[in-house]
């Protein structure tokens, strides 16, 4: 590689890095590969209604479309991200973008619901392989410093621009083509990225093979599968239907369970002394409200710009076209201001910064002028969103050694999967239970700006923003 080898200082002012070509190579087959994933998330959501009725799946199913990829992309995160560590992060990653390609091809060709719903599933398993040891060889391949810094900008930009254009081309491509295009995008991604990717990725692994933490393993995927159905479920059905409650119960019995098992055993699965680590700890909360926040905002402003000022869903979509364009362009700017900042203070303002633009958003009314606020407090709050994703993606993975990068990665994805999950059933509810829909888009926009003012102040003050260097030590330490 030719990129600078210098470890940096992630808090001072860092020099633009210089890639060499075969650098660019790698970071485009990463980068293609995340954008992909994040595609996958929207995509499908405005073509649920015409899947629905060509493959004869009823309402109630049509949910499934959505949760058969969340539940194994979001479960077996950690689980891949540390066999990546064991056995090899290319290897894996190589394996879920053919597993990802031959699934999108079922689904993109699939006869029945069963037949779709196998896709959907084998596509989400896949992406659990791709993200984490995705994002484990790009910080492997890229020190700390200048060259990670633009690196992870340019994968967290296009990770938020995946799911705004995700959400336009879905619509686009199922009025032009029908819903089976939205699949088909899929596995021509897959089909550009995976001939590329042998010859250019380098392989890594810990340079020791511990035995997998099987107990381990089995506890954290289990928990979360539960918690990732409960929440997607009562995003459309509520949290009174017996399988939520239970799902829910058991998932937080399972999770601690899990915290029990890596207590006690040799290897296990996550590092306890990692996870007391500050910048773990709090940076991985910034990233979890962060996502969870913004996730909430794009639903209800949907909802808002449909059902109250009555946008086309083409309109709708250009809404979320020019917050995709402004989200690139604070990818490109953000690795800057991170080398001036810091990633934790530029985590910190990033955070306070859609928070206070969340609020503006309290401004919309039932009249037509309203959609210029939405466009521009979206727009510019996802700047600030975006600014978050990369400055605590930076945050987690500082100073972290490379044989555990697997680790902090999947515990940044692992954010990221559930943050997508959590926040629409809980602070949606607010705006579609309301007897009134404006009144109730009021109080989910207000609960969700204190949730992110809230989390700025908590981890200012957990990171210690004030006093220097990030610290790394444990929670405890003083």
């Amino acid at each position: 590689m030719a990129i600078d080898t210098t470890r940096h200082d992630t808090t001072g002012p860092l020099d633009t890095p210089r890639l060499s070509t075969r650098d660019k190579l790698v970071l485009f087959v990463l980068c293609a590969a995340q954008f992909m994933v994040a595609l996958d998330f929207s995509v499908l959501n405005v073509a649920l209604p015409d899947l629905g009725a060509d493959l004869g799946m009823n309402r109630s199913a049509l949910q499934w479309g959505v949760t058969a990829f969340a539940l194994p992309s979001g479960g077996f995160l950690l689980l891949f991200g540390r066999i990546g560590d064991l056995y090899g992060r290319r290897r894996l990653f190589l394996t879920g973008l053919a597993l990802f390609g031959a699934a999108s091809l079922l689904a993109t060709i699939a006869w029945d619901p069963a037949s779709f719903l196998t896709g959907r599933a084998l596509q989400g398993l896949g992406a659990a392989a791709i993200v984490p040891t995705g994002m484990s060889l790009l910080t492997t391949t890229f020190p700390e410093g200048p060259a990670r810094d633009r690196a992870l900008g340019i994968s967290g930009t296009l990770l938020s621009l995946g799911f705004t254009v995700g959400m336009v081309a879905g619509g686009v491509l199922t009025d032009a083509f029908g819903w089976r295009s939205t699949m088909a995008l899929l596995t021509l991604f897959a089909l550009l990225v995976l001939p590329l990717a042998p010859t250019l990725l380098p392989e890594s692994r810990t340079p020791e093979r511990p035995r997998l933490d099987v107990p381990g393993a089995v506890t954290v995927t289990a928990g979360l599968l539960c918690l990732i159905y409960a929440l997607s479920t009562a995003a459309d059905h509520g949290f009174d239907r017996p399988d939520v409650v239970t799902a829910l119960v058991a998932g937080v019995v399972l999770l601690a369970a899990f915290a029990t098992v890596e207590s006690r055993t040799a290897a296990p699965l996550v590092s306890l002394p990692m996870l007391r680590r500050r910048t773990v700890a709090w940076g991985n909360l910034g990233g979890l409200v962060t996502f969870s926040m913004m996730s909430t905002v794009v639903f209800v402003l949907t909802l808002y710009l449909q059902e109250v000022l009555d946008l086309s869903a083409f309109e709708t979509g250009l809404v979320f076209g020019v917050q995709g364009v402004l989200s690139a362009v604070a990818g490109a700017y953000a690795p800057k201001v991170i080398g001036r900042l810091g990633a934790r203070r530029t985590l910190v303002a990033s955070l306070a910064g859609q928070g206070a633009l969340i609020a503006a958003l309290l401004g919309l009314n039932a009249h037509t002028w309203s959609v210029w606020l939405a466009v521009s407090a979206v727009s510019l709050s996802s700047m600030c969103h975006l600014g978050a994703i990369i400055s605590y993606g930076l945050t987690v993975t500082s100073g972290v050694p490379d044989e555990e990068q697997g680790l902090a990665t999947g515990l940044v994805t692992s954010t990221q999967q559930v943050g997508l999950t959590v926040g629409i059933p809980l602070l949606g509810v607010l705006a579609t239970t309301s007897d009134d829909l404006l009144t109730g888009v009021h109080t989910a926009l207000a609960v969700d700006a204190a949730v992110v003012l809230a989390a700025a102040a908590l981890v200012a003050v957990g990171l210690r923003v004030r006093s220097g260097a990030v610290e790394a030590e444990p929670l405890g330490a003083r």
